[in-house]
């Protein structure tokens, strides 16, 4: 399920070409249609679940028809898959920024475990809720604490006893309130109340949505510094710049996979020039801050997070060795690991309250097509980039398009446009001038353009920084553009 005919799609048996935002109402279109076929799995739901009556009785206006209208996918399409995907014995839902990257993000994703839940297929081999992350250790960031309501090991800010065992083993104290996220921060800046950012391997002033507000707002700032293996966009603007080593090859420590499983990394060379591994030089800025911070090695603050964090507890460096990596959650040093983490909802008796279902409503995306701004734009990767291309794009590769806007050859014709064209584009935000790709797998009213190429034409100046109120995720996906020829006259 893709808008595009991408890469992946080209590859499968079936390609469900989804309108821009219409996520949620194809999902309950086809939880809709495993109720009504009668091809709910009972026996899971009426063990497991809870709420299932309630959810029924939302998604009963979500017809099948009524999801074509809204999503573009021809109701017979939407129909084999919810049969294809209720009797399969086995079976995966998994999904990327498409799904994540929108005002109601969190919304999307519980749409998709609805239907996990409708059929059972979650918990057990081969079956499951697959989110594919974007780098090796995105799962490790998050496990680790980088979350503005989290401590280590996914314990609330908000709990007393779990802040409590940090402030006796760190002898400080810890905010009993949830720090800002990404966006909120930016929103602070802009009211005064944020005058200082640390930033460690990020490139805000390409990365976020509505990059003009973005950049005025980072020039604001009374004191930046940037950590960073590259000299960013970010960092060229910065007081401050601390040069960090490579993590996966010039640092000792670990990195945590999409299943959960934590892996040793090993040093392979020594960091260039006056890089640091990050740790090194968080110690050495917290004793110039005057704190006695001591000088630990990987492995001494792998086992001190070990004593902190419950779900961490058994992974011993010798058994991570030895083991070639175990997954967590994995409490002492005779657990072998948790292979399924919600294997738990086939246990019976249940150790836990049943998996509830969710009543989520569509909604369009924030950015409303009209005749001023008559043509979706959704951004995303290509095979050969990587975010904001600081680490690919120094690299050449055969496949690489380069900065351009794919347009569909029908998109050509009513606009006059060929191959290699430059235009402008022209958002609710701002104007960038591009050249032009056809690309069979778009649509007439879909164009696409990739996040790699900023310092040759930055896409995020085009696309609108609504966010999402659960995850604080931008709206990347759904920008209404127009698009002009240059020379019209």
């Amino acid at each position: 399920m893709d808008p595009r005919r991408s890469e992946s799609a080209e590859w499968a048996d079936v390609w469900l070409g989804i309108d821009v935002g219409s996520d949620i109402a194809l999902s309950n279109a086809i939880a809709r249609e495993i109720i009504h076929a009668g091809l709910v799995n009972r026996e899971f739901v009426d063990h497991a679940t809870s709420g299932f009556e309630e959810f029924a009785a939302h998604v009963e206006s979500c017809t099948l028809e009524w999801a074509e209208g809204i999503t573009g996918v021809p109701a017979d399409a939407i129909r084999s898959l919810a049969h294809a995907y209720a009797k399969a014995p086995t079976a995966q839902l998994c999904w990327t920024l498409g799904i994540t990257e929108h005002h109601n993000a969190t919304d999307n994703v519980v749409s998709l475990i609805n239907l996990s839940l409708l059929t059972g297929h979650v918990g057990r081999y081969g079956s499951g809720l697959v989110p594919i992350r974007g780098q090796n250790n995105v799962q490790g960031g998050g496990d680790m604490g980088s979350l503005p309501n989290k401590l280590p090991g996914f314990q609330d800010v908000t709990d007393d006893e779990a802040r409590g065992k940090f402030e006796t083993k760190w002898n400080a104290s810890i905010p009993a309130v949830p720090g800002w996220h990404v966006t909120q921060m930016f929103d602070a800046m802009e009211t005064g109340e944020l005058t200082a950012m640390y930033v460690i391997g990020e490139n805000p002033a390409q990365s976020e949505a509505d990059t003009g507000r973005t950049i005025d707002l980072l020039e604001g700032l009374d004191h930046l510094v940037v950590q960073d293996i590259f000299l960013t966009k970010t960092a060229a603007m910065a007081d401050v710049v601390f040069p960090a080593a490579v993590g996966w090859s010039e640092t000792e420590g670990t990195a945590t996979s999409s299943e959960r499983r934590v892996q040793r990394i090993r040093k392979a060379v020594e960091p260039p020039g006056e890089a640091r591994d990050d740790v090194e030089i968080f110690g050495m800025l917290a004793r110039e801050l005057g704190s006695d911070w001591p000088r630990q090695s990987a492995e001494e603050i792998w086992d001190e997070l070990r004593t902190l964090s419950p779900m961490h507890g058994g992974m011993s460096y010798e058994r991570l060795e030895s083991l070639g990596g175990l997954q967590w959650p994995c409490p002492t040093e005779d657990h072998p690991g948790t292979k399924f983490l919600h294997a738990w909802l086939w246990e019976d008796p249940m150790p836990r309250d049943p998996a509830a279902f969710s009543l989520v409503e569509w909604v369009p995306p924030i950015d409303p097509l009209d005749d001023q701004f008559p043509i979706r734009l959704t951004t995303g990767r290509r095979l050969d980039g990587y975010n904001t291309g600081v680490q690919s794009g120094g690299y050449r590769s055969p496949i690489r398009h380069g900065a351009v806007i794919d347009i569909s050859p029908e998109e050509g014709r009513s606009l006059d446009i060929v191959e290699g064209e430059m235009v402008e584009v022209t958002s609710r935000r701002g104007s960038i001038h591009v050249p032009v790709r056809l690309a069979h797998g778009l649509r007439k009213g879909l164009v696409f353009m990739a996040i790699h190429s900023p310092d040759d034409v930055d896409v995020n100046i085009l696309t609108l920084d609504a966010w999402d109120p659960k995850s604080g995720t931008a709206e990347f996906k759904a920008t209404a553009v127009r698009i002009d020829k240059i020379n019209a006259s």
